[in-house]
C-alpha cells in the first residue's frame, strides 16, 4: 500500500467533527485546532459534556453547533468543509440499555446525513466504527478481513449492528457516489476526559481504586482487552485520513492484557487499598480482543507510544482533578 503523506499544518483546511463533546473526539478537534485548522464541532449533549466544549472554544478557530444530527445538520451552506469525522455515537455499554434506539439511529439516519453532507462538499468523510463489529470473536488477534461473530438481538446490538450497517453505508456511498471514504475500527481507548461513570473496564477501575472500593470484574477476569492511549488512537486516525486506503482499517493499541491483570496493575501503579471482588460475567461479553494493525502499519509508521502503566498515571491523574477540584 501507498505511505501515508502528512500535511504538516492545515491552516487552509476546515474540519468538522460529530460528537465533539464526547471523549475521543474531544482529544481529536484539539489535535486539528493545534495543526492550524478551522474546526467545527457539534453534538446534542446525550453523552458529551460541556467542560469539553469549554476546553476547546479557547481556540479562536473553534465553532460549535448543538444539534441532534440524525434529525438535522446545522445549515453549512457556503461553508467550505473539507474533511468530516463521523464519531457521534454512544459507545459505552452502560448507554446500550438506556438510549438504544438513539445510538442505533445516530449510526444509521446520523451517518446518512453526514454522508449526504460529504458528497455535497466534496469532503472526505471518516466512519469511525469499533472492534465492536467483531463481536465475540473466532479470529485472533482480530483481522479486518474477518466478518464477526456477533448476537444481531443481544443486549449490545443496538451498538455492534448499527455499527456494521454504517459501515456498510459508508462503502455504499464510496462505491455509487464515489464518496471519498474511509473506516476505522477502534479498540478499546482511555484517558483523560473519559466520562468517570463511563461503565468501560478503565474508568470503572481507576475510580474504585482511588476510592479503596472493591474493584469489580465481570467473570473469572481471563478475558482479554488491548488499551490504548487517547493520544496514540488519534495519531493513527489522523494516519488514515490522509491515506488513500478506503476499506476497514483496525486502530488501537495490540498490547494484550487479562482483565484480571488490567485490575492489578492499576492497583499497583495507584498504591491502592482495593481488592478484587468478582461478579457474573455479562451476556456477549467477549473473550479475547486484540487488534492486528498490521494493515495500518503498511500504510504509515505508526507506533504507540505511551505504556499501559504510563497511560494509567495520566488518567488517574485526571479523574483525581474531578474527584478533588482543582487545588
Amino acid at each position: 500500500m501507498q505511505k501515508v503523506i502528512l500535511p504538516k499544518t492545515l491552516e487552509d483546511k476546515t474540519v468538522l467533527v460529530a460528537g465533539a463533546a464526547g471523549f475521543v473526539p474531544g482529544h481529536l478537534c484539539e489535535f486539528y485546532l493545534n495543526l492550524g485548522a478551522r474546526v467545527i464541532g457539534i453534538d446534542n449533549f446525550i453523552t458529551g459534556t460541556r467542560a469539553n466544549i469549554d476546553i476547546l472554544s479557547k481556540y479562536s478557530r473553534f465553532e460549535f453547533f448543538e444539534c441532534n444530527i440524525y434529525k438535522q445538520l446545522p445549515d453549512f451552506k457556503g461553508s467550505k468543509i473539507d474533511y468530516i469525522f463521523s464519531l457521534a455515537s454512544p459507545a459505552s455499554p452502560v448507554d446500550f440499555a438506556s438510549i438504544p434506539i438513539e445510538i442505533m439511529r445516530v449510526n444509521s439516519e446520523g451517518t446518512r446525513f453526514l454522508l449526504e453532507l460529504a458528497k455535497e462538499k466534496k469532503a472526505r468523510f471518516l466512519e469511525a466504527s469499533t472492534s465492536e463489529v467483531y463481536g465475540d470473536p473466532e479470529v485472533h488477534p482480530q483481522v479486518e478481513a474477518y466478518v464477526g461473530h456477533v448476537n444481531p438481538i443481544g443486549p449490545r446490538a443496538c451498538y455492534d449492528e448499527s455499527k456494521r450497517f454504517a459501515e456498510a453505508l459508508t462503502m455504499s456511498y464510496y462505491r455509487k457516489y464515489q464518496v471519498d471514504t474511509r473506516i476505522i475500527r477502534i479498540f478499546n481507548t482511555y484517558g483523560p476526559r473519559m466520562r468517570p461513570n463511563d461503565g468501560r473496564v478503565i474508568p470503572n477501575f481507576i475510580n474504585q481504586a482511588l476510592k479503596n472500593e472493591p474493584i469489580t470484574i465481570y467473570g473469572d477476569g481471563s478475558q482479554t482487552r488491548s488499551f490504548c492511549y487517547v493520544s496514540d488512537l488519534v495519531d493513527a486516525i489522523h494516519n488514515v485520513m490522509f491515506s488513500n486506503e478506503p476499506t476497514p482499517i483496525n486502530v488501537g493499541n495490540p498490547d494484550e492484557y487479562s482483565i484480571k491483570v488490567c485490575a492489578e496493575e492499576i492497583l499497583k501503579v495507584l498504591g491502592s487499598k482495593s481488592v478484587l471482588t468478582f461478579l457474573p460475567i455479562m451476556q456477549d461479553d467477549p473473550k479475547r480482543r486484540r487488534p492486528d494493525i498490521s494493515k495500518l502499519q503498511s500504510i504509515c509508521d505508526y507506533r504507540p507510544k505511551v505504556t499501559f502503566s504510563e497511560g494509567i498515571k495520566r488518567t488517574a491523574e485526571s479523574f483525581k482533578m474531578d474527584i478533588e477540584g482543582p487545588n
